[in-house]
């Protein structure tokens, strides 16, 4: 157990241990430990959103390769710079971003500990001042959240060390895009809007900091190595022209009727 808010706790004598007891005559020598390319690393599960969770395993060497190339390139990452994701550690985006990645290429990155909104809405903006933070990655709940609050709580912090500003985990809208880029970043910083999954373990699609136009709420191009395509439902390629059958239910609203969705493959 970490000794680490003071709080009372709930010790089980004999099962229980103090962190700092345990590790006090540990070496800080760690060896490493020789793998395959193809042996597990871990095993993380999906969060559930389209159905029941599933187990995904992950290899060693193509997900480390994964996730130290796009942490490179996506992030533009350069020696001595400080990133911070603010994810957690318990779902892919902390595990590729906040730890595998960043630390497989030597990266300075920085856990957080706690939400944004507390104990006040401006303690993103206050982290990132207090540890001059270069490359920022955050997902769009939270810019929507913070946007809500807002821009005051922004601007009184000092913001220049920003570099570079990503989203991640879900779409982000053009009017949480463009307020993250006007107010976060000053209108400087370009955002990386990446697309991926807990089964693809890195960043899948993506603009490249410098290199490509941005375009609001558009995550746009595939990352390196990466060929998109449109499966049916068989699992069979798409190819050229297509309709996509929508909710029927909601395509019948006065709203989109009698609209149809239609997009080039």
């Amino acid at each position: 157990m970490v000794r680490r808010t003071g709080c009372e706790t709930d010790w089980v004598d004999g099962r229980d241990v103090w962190f700092h007891d345990a590790t006090a005559a540990v070496s800080d020598d760690c060896e490493p430990e020789w793998m395959d390319s193809e042996d597990p690393l871990f095993i993380l599960y999906t969060s559930g959103s389209t159905g029941k969770p599933k187990g995904v395993l992950h290899t060693t060497g193509g997900y480390l390769l994964q996730a130290a190339m796009s942490m490179k390139y996506v992030f533009d990452y350069r020696d001595g710079e400080t990133y911070w994701c603010t994810a957690d550690v318990g779902w892919v985006t902390g595990h590729t971003y906040i730890v595998y990645g960043p630390l497989a290429i030597g990266a300075r990155t920085l856990m957080f500990e706690g939400v944004p909104t507390y104990p006040a809405g401006d303690r993103f903006w206050q982290v990132i001042a207090k540890h001059d933070v270069n490359l920022f990655f955050t997902a769009p709940t939270a810019i929507r959240a913070l946007h809500g609050l807002g821009d005051e709580l922004v601007t009184r912090h000092d913001r220049s060390s920003l570099r570079i500003i990503g989203s991640v985990g879900e779409p982000i809208n053009p009017e949480a895009w463009e307020w993250y880029h006007r107010v976060v970043g000053d209108g400087r910083c370009p955002i990386v809007d990446t697309w991926w999954q807990t089964e693809t373990g890195g960043v899948m699609i993506t603009p490249l900091p410098g290199a490509h136009a941005l375009k609001p709420g558009f995550a746009s191009f595939p990352f390196f190595g990466v060929e998109p395509a449109l499966l049916d439902e068989q699992g069979a390629e798409i190819e050229g022209w297509c309709r996509i059958p929508g909710n029927q239910t909601i395509l019948a609203s006065p709203r989109f009727a009698p609209s149809t969705a239609i997009i080039n493959a």
